[in-house]
């Protein structure tokens, strides 16, 4: 009877152990999340300057978490905004919205840009920089839901140098997003749709001339000499700043500013980077981010990559030092992490928000297929089409980012078909130079395509906001200068980008698995055990989580 009755007491006891232990794991999540996106960067630039980065930062997060190493966006076309709204929403421009940086809004006949809203006013500055809001982006993001999953406890802040890098990540419901202002100023600003005044501490932060502090010389962080991993720093694939003959280093900051839009100069060197970082550590201490057991999402995004990428190219040697003084700020970041919020209390996913292709010129002189399209040209031809076939222009409103847009309204009045006049100009379209393919918004809403370079036009697609025709350019055709890098394809240069997780709930390993964009969101949520965004369509990587 005694055993008895101790044995059923022991079955008790580990039953409520077990709950106890069910319950501390379900309170388990990580303190804050960090989500890092850097612009334009290519995936083999984890692989080419491994060697010359230390151990604190990517090297970190590769060997510390979890590497996939075969991350692509699964979307045309590959730009800031669209991937930033991608990245943080667990879905394509087919489902969100943002279909582009800018695009042509057939509603109102006009283009608009993907962050901008003039119901709101500038806040930290009397431009008109701060007219922002999330508004177009039509889905939540895994920062959304982690606020209404938590009652709005948990906070967000988005954090870049570029407006639409911070506000679209930070989602709708943000306490905060906040980007960087230069011409004259030199300041982080913010909009009405947040707040109606900065906080102390960013007020603090613009009146210490931190932002002044960078305006210096931009030299080499090590030896040009041991700078192997990139081309010669005198080339002709290069566009350098204005006052400066040659894109070579050093770039004397201060005295180039004047010609290159006062403080914006620092956006188009390594310094941004620095001054990304500056800014996000005091927003960790101003924002007292992670210090509750109630999660945190900081979305810092860094633009200077891109910039510098436009400017100088992919294989330059500024592009090489931007990122050897990026893992510098990395390892800055991680080690504030660790001190403030502790160890293995907080989870960082590091990607992308689109790649870049090779200077074509630059690919031309090793004699790989590329070149720069004559757009003016084309768009000749296609004014002698229209006329010669329907007579007159008036059918076309807007060619933009790839897409012909058609004025629906004239096609009726002139009786024809709109279906018929979009098959027209496909069948035009692919006569061209440099035309690899051509769709119909018709046959991208009435076909379901599962292979190629279809699927991707797809599912950047958006039936009400998307053109009436879709281009594709041959591999390394690019509407650009012949100097600098752009990117918009779905061609690997474009959509391979890294995917890194480490931190809390996260395991280490790799995998060469292919994964994609809208996977991430999917996966945070999981972690997190909240909703997914409302639109998702990726899958959570359950690979990588503990």
């Amino acid at each position: 009877m005694i055993k008895n009755i101790f044995s059923l007491l022991l079955i008790f006891i580990l039953s409520l152990s077990s709950k106890a232990q069910d319950k501390t794991e379900m309170n388990s999540n990580p303190r804050l999340v960090v989500g890092i996106v850097i612009d334009q960067m290519r995936y083999d630039y984890l692989t080419r300057f491994y060697s010359k980065y230390g151990e604190g930062g990517f090297k970190r997060m590769m060997n510390e978490g979890f590497n996939c190493k075969n991350n692509h966006f699964n979307y045309i076309p590959t730009y800031t905004g669209p991937g930033h709204a991608s990245i943080y929403s667990g879905t394509t421009p087919k489902y969100h919205g943002i279909i582009a940086n800018n695009w042509y809004d057939k509603e109102i006949k006009d283009m608009v840009y993907c962050a901008g809203d003039e119901t709101y006013q500038s806040v930290g500055t009397k431009s008109g920089a701060g007219k922002m809001s999330p508004r177009r982006m039509k889905t939540t993001t895994f920062s959304d839901e982690n606020r209404l999953f938590t009652q709005m406890r948990g906070k967000t802040i988005g954090i870049s140098i570029k407006d639409r890098g911070a506000i679209l990540p930070a989602g709708h419901t943000a306490n905060g997003a906040y980007w960087f202002h230069g011409k004259s100023e030199g300041r982080w600003i913010s909009s009405t749709f947040y707040m109606n005044d900065l906080p102390k501490w960013v007020k603090d932060f613009n009146g210490s001339k931190v932002a002044k502090s960078y305006l210096k010389a931009w030299n080499t962080l090590y030896d040009i000499s041991t700078y192997t991993e990139s081309g010669s720093d005198l080339n002709t694939f290069e566009g350098g700043f204005k006052g400066k003959k040659t894109a070579t280093f050093p770039y004397n900051l201060k005295a180039l500013q004047k010609k290159n839009g006062g403080f914006d100069i620092i956006k188009s060197t390594a310094y941004g980077n620095s001054l990304t970082t500056d800014f996000v550590i005091a927003a960790i201490d101003g924002e007292a981010l992670g210090t509750d057991d109630v999660t945190d999402v900081l979305a810092v995004s860094y633009s200077s990559t891109d910039y510098i990428g436009h400017n100088f190219g992919v294989n330059s040697k500024e592009i090489e030092d931007t990122y050897l003084r990026l893992d510098k700020d990395l390892e800055r970041l991680f080690k504030v992490l660790d001190s403030k919020i502790g160890k293995g209390e907080y989870t960082v996913f590091l990607t992308a928000d689109h790649g870049a292709v090779d200077v074509p010129a630059y690919l031309q002189s090793v004699k790989i297929p590329a070149g720069y399209l004559k757009n003016e040209e084309r768009k000749e031809k296609f004014r002698k089409f229209l006329v010669e076939t329907y007579g007159t222009t008036d059918i076309l409103e807007k060619v933009n980012s790839n897409q012909i847009f058609l004025n629906r309204e004239k096609i009726k009045a002139l009786g024809l078909e709109l279906r018929t006049v979009q098959e027209a100009i496909v069948n035009e379209q692919i006569t061209y130079n440099n035309v690899s393919k051509a769709y119909t918004a018709t046959t991208m809403s009435s076909t379901n395509f599962i292979t190629g370079i279809e699927v991707l036009l797809q599912n950047g697609f958006n039936q009400k906001r998307s053109g009436d025709i879709l281009v594709v350019n041959d591999p390394a055709y690019i509407s650009y200068s012949k100097t600098g890098s752009t990117h918009g394809s779905g061609l690997n240069y474009d959509t391979h980008v890294p995917l890194l997780f480490f931190g809390k709930g996260i395991k280490k390993g790799e995998t060469l698995k292919k994964t994609v964009i809208p996977d991430i969101a999917p996966t945070m949520s999981a972690l997190l055990g909240i909703s997914f965004p409302n639109g998702a369509t990726g899958q959570p990587l359950e690979f990588v989580l503990e």
